[in-house]
């Protein structure tokens, strides 16, 4: 549970709108094409700015939203494992991202880092509750050993000054949370994630949340310029089609950074651009033994230890 040590909201609304400013020009770097920028208010308070960018040269579709918003009343999807806070006032800000590139060599990326802040009821001399979250997670369509163990390295040296256990610790609540229960099987090979961070004080845990969101670029940058150029054919779009409908799944069925954007007003379509442009489903399909296709259930999508 959180604890009572107040909270320097505005030194977190700072970072977090640079941090997305700063991904955006690396990844119009790589992409050579411009994200355009989107500037939203919500009703009840607060608003935001989206970053997107569609049929790049890189990316088929990307997207880098960063919000601040806030309410009378916590969403079920912040409040069902809190629920003495059920009544409260908050603000949440955060900046989150999907990208999803055109070639199937190349994988689909997320991150985001965010943070709440549940305040006492009016007229109480309580100190507000408050909690940051997030983590980064790859999702490969063509998996290769290389991009998985630089990835999750990236994921380590991020987190080595926080403690000697908290990447296992990290890297275990990721592999479990971005887990497709109905379908028993993982999103992607995983990468950090980890919620309701509150228990070594504001100053240490802001410490952790900047080191995560810092080191993005580098984990997942190098990792496009091995495989953007490789060549690829309808095959491998089909497949790519068809993966990308697991993405779907879990961001409608378990994500809750999407349930937490639609249960508290937020703009539809910044929550949802981190849908893929193209996907498809097969009935009961799977890929033929031996196939690159096949090696990707049985070779990257286990939990494993890549470091």
């Amino acid at each position: 549970m959180p604890t009572t040590e107040r909270p320097d909201l505005e030194a977190v609304e700072a970072y977090f709108g640079d941090l997305q400013a700063r991904i955006v020009t690396a990844l119009e770097a790589l992409d050579g094409e411009r994200f355009q920028t989107d500037r939203w208010t919500r009703a009840e308070g607060g608003g935001g700015v989206t970053r997107v960018i569609e049929e790049g040269r890189l990316f088929e579709r990307g997207g880098v939203n960063y919000s601040r918003v806030s309410g009378t009343q916590l969403p079920p999807s912040a409040s069902a494992s809190r629920p003495a806070l059920a009544g409260r006032s908050f603000d949440a800000m955060g900046v989150s991202l999907v990208l999803h590139p055109r070639n199937p060599y190349c994988p689909t990326a997320h991150m985001n880092v965010r943070f709440f802040v549940a305040h006492p009821p009016a007229g109480s001399a309580e100190a507000p509750l408050w909690w940051f979250g997030g983590g980064m997670d790859l999702t490969p369509y063509y998996g290769f050993e290389e991009d998985a163990r630089h990835f999750h390295a990236t994921c380590r040296s991020a987190l080595e000054a926080f403690g000697a256990d908290r990447h296992a610790r990290y890297k275990r609540w990721c592999d479990e949370y971005f887990f497709l229960r109905h379908r028993g099987e993982a999103r992607g090979v995983g990468g950090i994630f980890f919620d309701d961070l509150s228990e070594d004080g504001f100053t240490n845990c802001f410490a952790l949340v900047r080191a995560v969101g810092d080191r993005f670029v580098t984990a997942y940058g190098p990792i496009l310029e091995r495989r953007r150029a490789l060549p690829y054919g309808e095959r491998e779009r089909d497949f790519q089609a068809y993966r990308r409908g697991r993405y779907v799944e879990f961001n409608l069925v378990y994500d809750r950074g999407t349930l937490f954007g639609l249960q508290s007003g937020g703009r539809t379509e910044s929550i949802l651009m981190s849908l893929p442009p193209r996907v498809a489903w097969r009935y009961a399909w799977t890929p033929e033994p031996g196939t690159p296709e096949a090696r990707l259930y049985s070779d990257f999508l286990p939990p494993r230890d890549w470091v």
